[in-house]
């Protein structure tokens, strides 16, 4: 995930893009009250905490009202120099529809303003774990599908929240499937720890996988609650998209405390411990070899082009296998090879490693891993005496 410094909030939307339906949901979730107006015709809201004072934005009830446009362009104006904080929240909301996630920690109190900074900064990790955790079905991922996580929650846009929590923008048009498994994630590890805490019994965390619960997602709900007092998450949908299908119009926040800690670190290391290792057949460009001496085995390293969702891998290969792997590493050639992805190690290391075989690439191809090999040559070493193990990490 990146978590963008874009600012779509920076500028207002343009009137004749902005749906008042829309401005008035998100007023309202962000705690502007109504007072008022013409009824059918315009509502006049007021900033959380304000009475009587302070800005006053007049919101039509629908396009249909005569000056629409105009009405829409001044509240816009006013949310860019309110000074309330929720405006600019409001604000990015309506610049990129977008689902939002919120986070808040209950942290003991201190000295004033102490350690805010590193606070912060921990909640920060702590959420950007959560977001990337979410994959699919598996109990421990490593580093499986790592790239498409990240690729799924391009743009997100994350902002301090009030009372020094947290709340990332997710783009609905990009990022919602994430959201969606998050939100049926969370529900899930939340009954898996109600139901371990009551029992003593983990059969829901394993029932729970389908639902998206894993390690990582366990051990992001860990760095959460560590060192608090408790930890709410919240979502809320981006009205102009709707509401996803079979999910709550209004998702209840999901709560953790310093008391599920214990189940949660007990299923991550169940999870760790139960995840099966892969068949695959994979097809690499080799970017290191290394054996300890001129003959006998060696250890390779490979850039993942298909058949396993990881970046890289690396594997013993015997004599044969490893003269193979280097000639085609020194012509520009990617190779093949079947063997089963360890969950060991994060299901970075290909064990009983077989089959390998060069892959022919047509010419712009192989003129690319050329290149590449060129600008790597440090990496293509067969030094005597070097260490196999550490060589290829």
């Amino acid at each position: 995930m990146r978590w963008t410094d874009d600012d779509p909030g920076g500028t207002p939307p343009v009137p004749g893009q902005v749906d008042p339906a829309v401005l008035g949901v998100l007023l309202h979730r962000h705690g502007w009250r109504r007072r008022g107006g013409a009824a059918g015709r315009y509502a006049r809201w007021t900033p959380p905490g304000a009475i009587g004072s302070g800005t006053s934005l007049l919101v039509p009830e629908s396009r249909a009202y005569p000056d629409c446009d105009d009405l829409l362009g001044e509240a816009l104006t006013a949310l860019a120099h309110s000074a309330a904080p929720s405006a600019r929240e409001v604000l990015v909301s309506l610049a990129l529809p977008s689902d939002e996630v919120r986070w808040r920690r209950e942290v003991p109190e201190g000295p004033a303003g102490a350690a805010s900074w590193s606070e912060q900064d921990r909640l920060r990790g702590a959420a950007h774990r959560m977001l990337l955790a979410v994959r699919g079905a598996a109990g421990y991922y490593g580093a499986r599908h790592r790239r498409q996580a990240l690729a799924s929650l391009e743009g997100v846009l994350v902002e301090p929240g009030p009372g020094g929590g947290l709340t990332a923008f997710v783009p609905a048009a990009s990022g919602r499937p994430a959201v969606v498994r998050l939100y049926a994630a969370l529900n899930a590890v939340r009954d898996a720890v109600d139901y371990q805490r009551a029992t003593g019994g983990m059969e829901a965390f394993d029932a729970a996988v389908r639902a998206g619960v894993s390690r990582e997602l366990t051990e992001a709900v860990v760095a959460l609650v560590h060192g608090t007092e408790g930890v709410r998450v919240a979502l809320e949908w981006a009205p102009a998209a709707g509401v996803p299908a079979g999910c709550a119009a209004r998702p209840e926040p999901v709560d953790f405390s310093p008391g599920d800690l214990p189940a949660l670190r007990a299923a991550g290391a169940r999870y760790l411990s139960d995840e099966p290792s892969v068949p695959v057949r994979i097809t690499g460009a080799v970017v290191r070899l290394r054996r300890s001496g001129p003959r006998g085995p060696g250890v390779v390293r490979l850039r993942v082009l298909a058949g396993a969702e990881v970046p890289h891998v690396r594997m013993e290969l015997d004599e044969e296998a490893y003269r193979i792997a280097g000639h085609a590493h020194l012509v520009g050639l990617p190779i093949r090879v079947v063997g089963r992805l360890e969950s060991r190690g994060g299901f970075r290391r290909l064990s009983a490693a077989r089959e390998v075989t060069p892959v022919q690439v047509d010419d712009a191809e192989r003129d690319r891993l050329m290149k590449s090999l060129q600008e790597n040559l440090d990496f293509f070493e067969e030094a005597c005496g070097a260490d196999p193990e550490a060589a290829a990490d």
